[in-house]
């Protein structure tokens, strides 16, 4: 399998540089919790992104260990 790149733009929502430094394999798994995200847990992501700035760690998010959790990735 070749690795592509994966289109986080499409998401409309700002990516950590974290996230774009990430192993191919867990950027894909942050693209898939983005995408799978409802309107309150984008609005979270976005007020706690905003808050934070650059200490701002996705896979040390509640919601993501949550959806991790949910998901048995």
């Amino acid at each position: 399998m070749t690795e592509t790149t994966i289109q986080f733009e499409e998401l409309g929502l700002p990516i950590p540089d974290l996230v774009m430094k990430s192993p191919y394999a867990k950027q894909c798994e942050i693209y898939n919790y983005l995408k799978n995200m409802g309107a309150v847990e984008k609005k979270a992501y976005l007020i706690a992104k905003e808050h934070l700035g650059s200490s701002f760690n996705i896979c040390k998010s509640n919601g993501y260990k949550e959806w991790k959790k949910k998901s048995n990735i």
